[in-house]
């Protein structure tokens, strides 16, 4: 029989190495590398061809109990999740310290319990006390919840074994919770995914439906293994600067409705405020035309939000090298846009600083943003404002050619409604224009000449 071969594991990123080292060649973390159980021959002890159970076989339109959704209470996260909570379902939610992630989850369950819903509340960071002075502030103290301090899923599962399944199970954190079959500390990559694997199980198999709290790592990711985004079901992200009043609820995987959803709160002292119309909010204090500034009517799933782009040209003098910042969009994607700026329209930005704001701190993906930002820049570069009543949007190409973008139509509709009376997009007019003037650009250089000739 061949000798079992030794492999260490990395408690910190799941990489397996051969022999022991003080430093993981991976991820460099020093003091990581655990022996794992030695491995056996693979044909002795892994032919699983017999000796199990016949499973049954079902067909797909067979007659089944149709899952109903709960309402949170909060119509923006309900928004976020695609309408509600689905019984049974696992949720992941992650987000910066600090940004109000259990503020939400605990106004949640509140509106649950209060409803009649019976919601648990498991904290691992908090002491149940802590937890009782922040339901204070927010004026939930007198909500119904089940509230506990532990870590140990052993004895969080034996708990919830002897009452009635909940409506709503919160664990905050996953990073807290430890099992005691596991070796290695509470946040290992072996402990993250054993207790998530436990606390899975038990929501498919008595309906509740299951949040799960996750830290995140310096660079905005959920801390811990990859493979716990995959066993979930929903996977969503609370963002937002601290320093702003806004928070936005996104998601970014869903097994039972759109991805990037979103959901809009305000942080006030009570606690987080549902935003209904989020435009207003990211469009506020635009009083006076200012050279620089071009509104975008971006998408967030099926949901339209204008925001405000934000551009500033500082000429240097000879010689200095000049900076270029972007705040809320890729700095990439602005470093090609300006490469087309200047090959395909002549502009010069190679002696100048370049800043770029999306403002309220608004992060954008839509690669519709390309002629709003094009918009900025040529304005900011001419010092000529562009009409106030106006948005632009449109994916610009490297032959600077303006391309056609989905949902133009839902876009002018949500612009219209709030005011703006005109639109400058693709050649190819979307169907149902809402504006009353809809001026369709080819190229990017008839961008210049709107602009440059005061558009």
């Amino acid at each position: 029989m061949a000798k079992p071969k030794r492999r260490y594991v990395c408690q910190a990123c799941g990489s397996v190495a051969t022999r022991w080292q003080g430093q993981c060649a991976d991820c460099g973390e020093w003091n990581t590398l655990a022996e794992d159980a030695p491995q056996t021959v693979f044909s002795q002890k892994h032919d699983l061809s017999g000796g199990g159970r016949a499973i049954a076989f079902e067909p797909l339109d067979a007659p089944s109990e149709r899952l109903i959704r709960r309402a949170t209470g909060l119509a923006e996260f309900d928004r976020a999740l695609g309408g509600g909570l689905v019984p049974g379902s696992a949720i992941l939610m992650g987000g910066d310290p600090g940004i109000g992630k259990s503020t939400l989850l605990l106004q949640t369950a509140a509106a649950i319990a209060r409803s009649g819903g019976e919601a648990v509340y498991v904290s691992g960071e908090e002491a149940t006390g802590q937890v009782r002075l922040r339901a204070e502030r927010m004026g939930l103290a007198d909500a119904p919840i089940r509230l506990a301090a532990a870590t140990s899923v052993r004895d969080i599962l034996t708990t919830l074994g002897t009452m009635a399944p909940p409506a709503l199970l919160v664990i905050d954190s996953i990073q807290t919770m430890y099992s005691d079959q596991i070796e290695g500390a509470p946040g290992t990559v072996s402990q993250v995914r054993g207790c998530a694997f436990e606390l899975i199980r038990y929501a498919k198999e008595t309906g509740a439906a299951l949040v799960l709290v996750g830290h995140v790592t310096k660079d905005g990711s959920i801390a811990g293994p990859r493979v716990l985004e995959h066993m979930v079901d929903v996977v969503m992200s609370f963002e937002g600067e601290r320093s702003h009043q806004y928070r936005i609820l996104r998601s970014l995987k869903n097994r039972f409705g759109p991805v990037d959803e979103i959901g809009v709160f305000a942080m006030e002292g009570a606690g987080l405020k549902e935003v209904g119309n989020p435009s207003l909010l990211f469009l506020s204090g635009r009083e006076q035309p200012l050279a620089g500034s071009a509104v975008f009517p971006a998408m967030e799933g099926t949901r339209p939000v204008l925001v405000e782009v934000q551009a500033l040209i500082v000429r240097l003098a000879s010689g200095a090298t000049p900076r270029r910042a972007v705040v809320g969009w890729d700095t990439g994607r602005m470093a090609m846009l300006l490469a087309v700026l200047e090959a395909r329209c002549g502009l010069s930005f190679s002696s100048a600083e370049v800043y770029l704001n999306v403002a309220g701190g608004y992060r954008l993906t839509d690669p519709a943003a390309d002629l709003a930002v094009a918009a900025a820049l040529v304005s900011a570069l001419a010092d000529k404002p562009l009409r106030a009543q106006a948005v632009w949007f449109g994916e610009v190409s490297l032959a600077g050619e303006i391309r056609p973008v989905a949902h133009g139509a839902i876009r002018l509709r949500e612009a219209a409604k709030l005011g703006f009376d005109q639109a400058f997009g693709p050649a190819d007019a979307p169907g149902g224009a809402a504006p009353s003037r809809y001026s369709g650009l080819a190229m990017l250089p008839n961008l210049v000449d709107r602009i440059m000739g005061g558009a």
